[in-house]
């Protein structure tokens, strides 16, 4: 086989690294899919959230997006209630219902007479799909039918996808760690030599340096190696007493 064909051959089954916004789009398809197999459902939301403050969420239709506000805003509605209580969430009426005012007030002004809210547990991410009708209890079923399994592939895939995005993070750092350590060493060297000290009180020195100027350890050592310790006699050994 060609080199140009290994390299290609490699590339068809590298794995995809996570793209930005990727969480939003793992939503949005998992809001659109659930609308297409479950019947008498006229829209979706989908929402994530880790415990931190980003709680990213995806809508089917623009309509829905105020009942995603009013309920992170207020902190009172089916989401809410799902993310605590990892059960659904039912509204077979919410004409009727006395739960969540404002909620209700903004779904039966869009039309919506009915909603289940499912959570999907993965490691520390819980993400949450809402289903809309507008018939009464229509959606009663829903949380028996396809998007139960929607929705723990979601939750799967989206933990996946940041524990890749961590490890890529981290192997940048590590990538930058390396391509460092050479310069580091090179300054650590100079300084042995003006200061007549060892490799440890070195770098300690280069490292006080870089906290009382507020730069970068690899910027402190790239100075020194510029100018090859010259001049740097006096404020170096001043920095070991």
């Amino acid at each position: 086989m060609r080199e140009a064909d290994r390299n290609e051959e490699a590339l068809r089954f590298a794995p995809e690294a996570p793209e930005p916004g990727l969480p939003a789009r793992r939503l949005s398809e998992l809001a659109e899919e659930a609308v297409r197999c479950t019947v008498d459902c006229c829209g979706a939301v989908a929402t994530a959230w880790d415990g931190t403050g980003e709680r990213p969420s995806a809508v089917t239709h623009p309509d829905l997006t105020a009942l995603v506000s009013v309920q992170l805003r207020s902190g009172d509605g089916p989401i809410p209630v799902a993310e605590e209580s990892g059960t659904p969430v039912d509204a077979t009426d919410l004409l009727r219902d006395r739960r969540w005012p404002r909620y209700r007030a903004v779904a039966l002004d869009s039309g919506v007479r009915s909603s289940v809210t499912l959570p999907f547990r993965s490691a520390d991410l819980t993400v949450t799909l809402s289903l809309y009708s507008f018939r009464v209890g229509a959606l009663v079923d829903a949380p028996h039918g396809p998007v139960r399994a929607l929705g723990d592939l979601a939750a799967t895939c989206m933990v996946r996808d940041r524990s890749y995005r961590a490890a890529l993070a981290e192997l940048d750092q590590l990538g930058a760690a390396l391509r460092s350590r050479p310069v580091v060493d090179q300054a650590c060297g100079i300084v042995m030599h003006v200061l007549g000290c060892d490799a440890d009180t070195a770098f300690a020195v280069l490292r006080r340096v870089s906290q009382a100027t507020n730069r970068k350890l690899t910027e402190v050592a790239s100075a020194v190696v510029e100018r090859r310790g010259r001049g740097l006699e006096r404020e170096l050994a001043a920095l070991t007493r």
